[in-house]
């Protein structure tokens, strides 16, 4: 099953995001196969405040399992984050 999780950063934290950046991407690396698209939430001078990630799981419990281990998410990068299911209808197969 597919899970969106929409993350949004704290404010003034651009330094947090920027610093943890290389262990976050490694982390999409390495998680690729469940990591099935992602990228940043982005402000009117497109610097980032937040994450979309489209994760895979068996539950809601093992998605949200697996974005927990986020960098991001573990150095407190993030003022909120959602997990709703989700169902692709149209574009890219995921």
């Amino acid at each position: 099953m597919l899970f969106a999780a929409i993350c949004l950063d704290k404010p003034n934290s651009l330094n947090v995001r920027l610093s943890t950046r290389p262990a976050h991407l490694a982390f999409l690396e390495a998680h690729a196969a469940r990591i099935k698209l992602g990228g940043p939430f982005l402000d009117t001078e497109e610097r980032p405040i937040g994450s979309l990630l489209i994760v895979e799981g068996a539950d809601l419990a093992a998605a949200k399992a697996l974005l927990d281990e986020d960098p991001y998410a573990r150095a407190g990068l993030f003022a909120s984050v959602e997990v709703k299911p989700f169902r692709r209808v149209v574009g890219a197969e995921l």
